[in-house]
Parts: structure tokens; sequence; C-alpha cells
């Protein structure tokens, strides 16, 4: 079988490759605005009409391309002590909670999850305003333990978003520095999973090459919500970053109890 055949076989139909560039799309606005919340959203739209794993697949595929871009076009915003040692943390978290997962009932699992970012919220709205000349705290060992929740969070239940988001609120970090500086951490988060994904066999061609064709809606997505971004103050931002921390542990509690029932 000729090249051009074997991508013609992989290439998807017209309506999976419609339906899977509008879920892209929509999420990849949600990430240019916030920084977060590609997956969250991405992953339950593509799984009505993919494999749920295939879904995933393609989430980290699609992180991982625009990664590079990432890394290369917000270096010098990135709030680099903070992200290294976010990134440690996940790397050694991941493997626990997939290890983890294989004990423990993951439909138990959600619901704790999402308790704990709940009551995280909690925190943070009760969290006293920072005057807004103040600049963020140069400590940052709590980015650690941050980054093994993380991990632990994606590992368990692929949410590693909440303990990252709520770590650079609370540092009251600048609102360009926290965006940029997720947006490259789930790149690293992404990288670690891609490994044991292709061992597993997810990541075969038809993932791919839905995956390559979705990312320029991936790209346009992220420039339009890099453009609502830039009209977002920092009080803004910071509502809008604990609202989707809000649907993020909804969902999570949501999936937890079908689980249960089911």
């Amino acid at each position: 079988m000729s090249v051009f055949a074997t991508l013609a076989e992989a290439t998807p139909t017209v309506p999976v490759l419609l339906a899977s560039g509008a879920a892209v799309l929509g999420a990849a606005v949600l990430r240019g605005i916030t920084g977060f919340g590609f997956a969250l959203a991405a992953a339950p739209l593509l799984g009505m009409f993919l494999p749920p794993a295939q879904g995933v697949a393609v989430v980290i595929l699609i992180q991982v391309m625009i990664g590079l871009r990432d890394v290369a076009a917000l270096r010098r915003s990135l709030d680099m002590p903070s992200l290294k040692r976010l990134s440690l943390g996940a790397l050694i978290g991941t493997p626990a909670g997939v290890w983890l997962l294989a004990w423990l009932d993951p439909a138990a699992l959600r619901i704790a999850i999402a308790a704990t970012v709940a009551i995280g919220l909690a925190l943070l709205l009760r969290a006293p305003a920072a005057s807004p000349d103040a600049p963020p705290p140069e400590d940052c060992r709590e980015a650690f333990p941050a980054g093994l929740a993380a991990g632990l969070f994606g590992g368990l239940a692929a949410m590693a978003g909440p303990p990252a988001v709520a770590y650079f609120l609370r540092r009251r970090t600048a609102p360009a520095t926290a965006r940029a500086s997720l947006m490259c951490f789930f790149f690293a988060t992404s990288l670690m999973a891609l490994p044991g994904m292709g061992m597993a066999g997810l990541v075969d061609l038809p993932t791919v090459v839905l995956s390559v064709l979705c990312l320029p809606l991936m790209l346009g997505g992220a420039w339009f919500g890099g453009r609502i971004f830039a009209r977002t103050s920092e009080a803004g931002y910071r509502k809008l970053a604990i609202a989707v921390l809000a649907v993020m542990a909804a969902a999570s509690a949501l999936r937890g109890i079908a689980g249960l029932m089911g």
C-alpha cells in the first residue's frame, strides 16, 4: 500500500473532522484566555464521537505540538523558578497517580478530588485582596508540592490543572505570567504522558492525522483567546480562572457520582 493510500485510510470522515475541529476550536479559545482548560473542554467533547482514549490522545498530541511554539513565544513571560519546581513535582506525581489508580476506585477518587478543589476554591475566595502594586512573593517552595499534587490528580483522574492554577492564583502572579507559565506547564505534563500513551498503543496513525488536521484550529482559537485575554483586567482574569476551576470540580464530582451509580 502506498503512503498516500495509507494516509487516506487514516484520514477521518468529514463529519468526525468537522466535529473534532469545532471541539478543538472552542477549547482553544478558553485556553488562549486563561492558559488552561483545554483538556477540560476538549476531551469530553471529543469523547462524544471518538473513543474516549483516542480523544485524550488527540488532546495530548495537540498540546505537545502547540507547546513547542508556546515555549518559544512566551519564554520572556515565564515564572521559571516556579515552573521548574511544578514540573519536577508533576514528574514524580504522575506515575504515582497512575499506580494508585490501579488500586483505588476511580469514581470515589473523582469525588475526593472535586471536594479538595472546592475547599481550595473556598480558601482562594476568602483570601484578602492584595494591593495591585504589591509584587508576588519570591518564595516558590510551594511550587513543588503543587506540582506533585497536579501529577497525582493527573495520573488519577486526568485533572492536573487545579493545583497548578491555584498555586499561581494564591501567589497573586501577574495574569500574563500565570497564563504563560500554565501553558508551558501543561506542555511539560503532556510530554510526560506521551511515552506511556505510545506504549499503550494509543498514538496510532489515525490519531496523529486527526491531531495534525486540528492543529490550525488550535492555533486560531489560541490567537483569538489571546486577543480576549489582552482586554481582560487582572480581577477579571482571577474571576474567570476561579470559575473554570469550579467547573472542573463540578465535572469531576458528576463523573464520580455517575461512576458510583453505574
